[in-house]
């Protein structure tokens, strides 16, 4: 493991908050990961959950079997551990999106912004492949790192009370998708028929951090016909194993 210096918290009365540097970088995405899997491989009975986000795990635990105090030592002595891989694959998700005015809501309000044409804002949103960070803030919303510079904005003043299912949007410095109708203020720059978050699944998000997305354009008439597919369950994302 690296240096980085870690702080342990406690958080609310059952519950670890380990925080790595505030910084949004594939470095620490990667201790995270690492750290969580080094946690799950100990298999202790009084870990109940770990919740892992852009530089921080949560440890949940039952407060009747362990004290912080003593858990704090056992994670701190776990992280210093040489790690020992999963022979768990990556994948770079080819996802479809619909670039039209009629799904990019906020498009004109991006290219007055960044002062970019709509095709050069949708060239590089395609052109970019996005690694996936952390899921939340709801079920299968991911967020992913590696926006463009140029496409950086900021979140809307007054947020939308509903932003519509499979909206993909840019927020600060990301990009990301809503998995299911919500309030939200990041600036909506078009919509995927796929569904992210199907709790009927056994892996109700087909993505997690440390995987890659990237977005490919379609057309309206497309995006019809690939939703149909994906309400009769036969529609297949486009996948690749990675090696990072």
């Amino acid at each position: 493991m690296s240096t980085y210096s870690l702080t342990y918290k406690p958080f609310g009365e059952s519950a670890i908050l380990i925080t790595w540097p505030a910084e949004m970088n594939e470095e620490i995405l990667k201790e995270t990961i690492r750290f969580y899997q080094k946690i799950r491989q100990k298999r202790k009975p009084e870990i109940i959950e770990i919740i892992q986000s852009l530089n921080s795990l949560t440890v949940i635990y039952n407060s009747n079997l362990v004290t912080f105090p003593y858990l704090k030592k056992a994670l701190e002595k776990i992280y210093s551990e040489k790690y020992s891989s999963f022979q768990e694959e990556y994948y770079l998700w080819k996802i479809p999106v619909c670039y039209d005015l009629k799904f990019g809501l906020d498009l004109p309000e991006i290219s007055s912004k960044t002062k970019l044409p709509f095709d050069e804002i949708i060239r590089m949103h395609t052109d970019t492949v996005y690694r996936v960070y952390s899921i939340g803030f709801l079920p299968g919303f991911l967020y992913l790192g590696g926006l463009d510079s140029r496409l950086f904005i900021g979140r809307k003043a007054t947020p939308r009370l509903e932003v519509p299912k499979g909206a993909v949007a840019i927020g600060g410095k990301q990009t990301g998708i809503y998995p299911k109708s919500s309030p939200g203020g990041w600036q909506i720059i078009g919509k995927t028929p796929i569904s992210f978050f199907d709790s009927k699944k056994k892996n109700p998000c087909f993505s997690k951090p440390g995987d890659k997305i990237q977005f490919y354009q379609i057309s309206v008439d497309e995006f019809d016909e690939i939703q149909r597919l994906v309400y009769q369950n036969v529609f297949l994302i486009k996948k690749e194993v990675i090696d990072d």
